[in-house]
């Protein structure tokens, strides 16, 4: 086994990602709120076209984490990022890159769906709209159903786009929130628990879609779930009290962890 916990260093797999081009680049990230310091000088890249899990107890900052690539947690009051991020070699700390135009860039699905109070039509046109992404009905109409296709939603909605999006079912909600997040045409896609609040058979249905999302999104995603983590992802960081404790390929992370800390949250010892 490696050096102590107390002094872990991200592996090479960490840093180097895979033979796979990397989207995103964190580097020495630290998260403060006021003066708390929630996460500690994490350093890791996402490989594009491919599924990124986050695991880790309750509390120990995967989801600060995931905030931090579309900068969200620069809404709440008293919170700081250090430490640099770029996604495709762009810094998304630049002063003169547009904030709502990262935020659609990298879309978010939150862990309760939470459909606009609007149709399921104006839900995805929404975004497009005020990105200036569709001009005219005609190309509002394709764009809906292009990604409410990709959803895997259109065939269970497209007679009744003018009811609300509030209407659906749990299930249903989730993945028109998907489709929302898709719309704007992002590269990254980040989900956080995006099945906590799901019956198992929705849960299926939204891990059935992001399997087939991975072919054109780089997807991370925070999730309570080993399990799930196991069947989604293609790589897995374990998190612990705001530290990177292991970062690699899922496989090796739950077959053959390095460090005796993520062994130990595998087999249920801590937790």
């Amino acid at each position: 086994m490696s050096a102590p916990l107390t002094t872990i260093r991200p592996t090479a797999s960490a840093l180097d990602g895979d033979a796979r081009a990397n989207r995103i680049s964190a580097r020495d990230v630290t998260v403060h709120y006021g003066p708390k310091q929630a996460i500690f000088d994490v350093s890791m890249e996402i490989p594009e076209r491919s599924v990124t899990a986050f695991i880790g107890p309750s509390g120990c900052g995967k989801s600060t984490f995931l905030r931090c690539f579309n900068r969200m947690n620069d809404t709440i009051e008293g919170c700081r990022v250090g430490g640099t991020i770029t996604i495709d070699g762009e810094d998304i700390h630049d002063p003169a890159l547009d904030v709502v135009e990262l935020r659609a860039r990298v879309g978010m699905v939150f862990q309760k769906p939470n459909p606009f109070p609007k149709s399921i039509y104006d839900n995805i046109a929404y975004g497009p709209r005020i990105h200036g992404l569709v001009r005219g009905k005609a190309e509002t109409d394709a764009l809906v159903e292009s990604a409410l296709q990709k959803a895997g939603l259109w065939k269970e909605v497209a007679d009744r786009l003018d009811a609300p999006g509030t209407g659906l079912s749990g299930g249903q909600q989730q993945r028109l929130c998907i489709a929302r997040a898709i719309a704007t045409g992002p590269e990254v896609i980040l989900m956080d628990e995006p099945c906590s609040a799901l019956d198992p058979i929705a849960t299926a249905v939204v891990e059935d879609l992001i399997h087939e999302l991975k072919e054109q999104y780089t997807i991370v995603i925070v999730t309570h779930s080993m399990q799930q983590a196991a069947r989604v992802s293609q790589k897995t960081a374990f998190f612990h009290l705001g530290k990177l404790i292991e970062y690699g390929e899922t496989e090796q992370i739950f077959v053959n962890p390095r460090e005796k800390q993520t062994e130990a949250y595998i087999t249920g010892r801590i937790g």
